[in-house]
């Protein structure tokens, strides 16, 4: 079905794995498209809870866009790649249902962007992140001038961009952009631990915290509406039934999916 990343569901947790490793799984147009149609596709399915979504291999998650695509591109050709990646991008930072970065080695450009799109991000001991772009005479093009700022403020995210400096998966989590470092073999089992605890609370009120969150950086958005709307709506649904019964009870809920 997919050319350039694989998918399996296992536990109702969808890994999706960049299938690239000869390149460091270089991010090309096939690759953001193909994440798109994947994540899309498990936020209809009823078996998937959780997506992982991580790198063939040690070395990278990924390691910035597949420059050779693009090298040759007048400004026409670059800004549809800009909105398709941002599309990609959107996409997993809009998925009802939580989306982690296990990120193993370098992410590094498109890479980190990809990274910065996710929910949550849980980094090996050996991970690098950095936005190198202007390295190359551009600035980032898939939302990382602002994701950045979003996680680790003004002013680191901007000497980092400006410096092009890659930092190690401790700093990254001083910093606040990663949620957690860990072993690199113990990298996809702390994902599915924290998407397993994640998928025993309400599935509606998740996809709910989710637009909330969103709506805060969302331009022409107010948080705190969105916030509003989306707890009256809960008093509508049977998890929330399901949930509030629980706890009266004292007995432990089970929501439908």
């Amino acid at each position: 079905m997919y050319q350039t990343i694989t998918t399996t569901n296992e536990a109702s947790i969808l890994t999706i794995t960049i299938n690239r490793e000869s390149k460091l799984n270089a991010l090309n147009m096939e690759t953001l498209r193909e994440i798109k149609e994947a994540v899309i596709a498990a936020n209809k399915d009823n078996t998937v809870s959780g997506i992982i979504l991580t790198g063939a291999g040690a070395k990278a998650f990924a390691a910035g866009a597949d420059i050779s695509e693009f090298v040759n591109f007048n400004s026409k050709q670059a800004n549809k790649m800009s909105a398709d990646g941002h599309e990609t991008m959107n996409t997993i930072e809009r998925s009802g249902k939580p989306v982690i970065a296990a990120v193993n080695g370098f992410a590094l450009g498109g890479g980190c962007e990809l990274a910065m799109s996710c929910h949550l991000r849980v980094a090996s001991e050996n991970a690098k992140f950095g936005q190198p772009e202007v390295n190359l005479g551009v600035p980032p093009g898939y939302g990382g001038t602002q994701r950045l700022i979003q996680l680790i403020g003004k002013a680191k995210a901007t000497e980092l961009l400006l410096t092009a400096d890659a930092i190690g998966a401790n700093e990254a989590m001083e910093y606040g952009l990663v949620n957690d470092v860990v072993p690199a073999e113990d990298l996809l089992p702390r994902c599915a631990e924290i998407l397993n605890k994640i998928a025993g609370k309400s599935p509606m009120a998740v996809a709910a915290v989710i637009r909330c969150i969103n709506a805060h950086f969302a331009e022409g958005e107010d948080g705190f509406k969105t916030e509003i709307e989306e707890f009256g709506k809960a008093f509508e649904t049977t998890d929330f039934k399901e949930g509030t019964d629980a706890f009266l009870n004292k007995r432990k809920a089970n929501f439908a999916r």
